[in-house]
């Protein structure tokens, strides 16, 4: 069976470093080893407040910055999951296998109700049953995810289980790939770097305000005075030194740390100097390719165009197996 690859990413936004590191780089090392479907998931993104005037620039502003960051969509299927509707027509057909209880357990769920009490809807409850959708629709074999995604794609198995044993076997049973940074956690040092949250470092930032952000970023807490000895094993900034500083300088600064031989300020600056020496090249690029939209747009529809027939094709096999004509 040929390796395939499924990972969305929503429009919620600014991209930040989080997603960067967790997802986006990780989807780059699959280009060349794996089919990669790639989806902008708007119809996960309408579960929670949004304003309809600017869902679009949203949508576009997700594909230029993930091409800006490396994803290539002419090697990959980048596309608009809205532009193949056979993703919320699975959705609904395994709406009718998934068990009330495997939803209610879900983490994501509670974590996201906490967030949005005033709008606490069927779409946020039945969020893994499109995921699951989206994923097997492509009869992808992996999914690249954080760890906070894997109980998603452990749902995912036992709908694919359900649906084959009931009705014959059609879709394999996607397995995760975990990202070399499965967890990356905002300036506060305590909760996931999240736009909800506010303590993340978009890739669109000023040097000037990535300077702001970082300055105020929680270190170890224990280290009060510059002559204490730090923990760099405790220390967030010191944790986003491991994928900005190169492991030469990384260990030198661990070592320092250690003896108090560097300041949390200069830890700071070296950290400052790193982040932008990637998003720089990055924000370069996107600037590039907002001047050729138009060709953009060409791709990206002719890549929903080549989905939406796989995704035709699958449906047509799910439905045969089902009875339904």
């Amino acid at each position: 069976m040929n390796k395939t690859v499924f990972s969305g990413i929503q429009p919620s936004g600014e991209i930040h470093i989080g997603n960067y590191l967790g997802a986006i780089q990780n989807w780059i090392t699959l280009l060349d080893s794996y089919e990669c479907f790639f989806c902008i998931v708007d119809y996960h993104a309408i579960t929670v407040k949004y304003d309809v005037k600017d869902f679009q620039d949203r949508v576009w502003n997700a594909i230029i910055d993930n091409i800006a960051c490396g994803i290539d969509p002419e090697k990959s299927r980048l596309f608009i999951q809205s532009h193949v509707p056979e993703h919320t027509e699975l959705a609904w057909i395994l709406n009718s296998i998934a068990p009330m209880g495997d939803l209610e357990r879900m983490t994501q769920y509670k974590d996201k109700s906490k967030q949005h009490k005033e709008n606490i809807n069927a779409g946020l409850f039945t969020y893994p049953v499109l995921q699951t959708a989206d994923i097997i629709l492509y009869k992808a074999t992996h999914v690249p995810v954080g760890e906070d995604q894997v109980q998603h794609i452990e749902f995912a198995r036992r709908i694919v289980k359900s649906f084959n044993h009931r009705f014959g076997k059609i879709f394999p049973e996607p397995k995760e790939l975990l990202s070399h940074a499965p967890r990356i956690l905002g300036l506060d040092g305590k909760a996931k770097m999240s736009k909800s949250m506010g303590n993340y470092i978009a890739i669109g930032e000023t040097r000037e305000v990535l300077q702001k952000k970082v300055m105020s970023a929680v270190t170890d807490e224990k280290r009060i005075r510059r002559n204490d000895p730090g923990d760099p094993s405790i220390c967030n900034v010191f944790s986003l030194h491991q994928f900005f500083t190169p492991s030469e300088k990384r260990d030198e600064i661990e070592t320092e740390c250690k003896r108090a031989g560097i300041g949390c300020v200069d830890c700071k600056k070296l950290l400052i100097n790193g982040i932008w020496a990637t998003l720089e090249p990055i924000q370069e690029k996107r600037t590039t390719l907002l001047k050729d939209q138009n060709r953009l747009r060409e791709i990206i529809y002719e890549n929903g165009r080549q989905c939406k027939q796989i995704a035709e094709n699958t449906m047509g096999q799910v439905k045969e197996q089902m009875g339904i004509r």
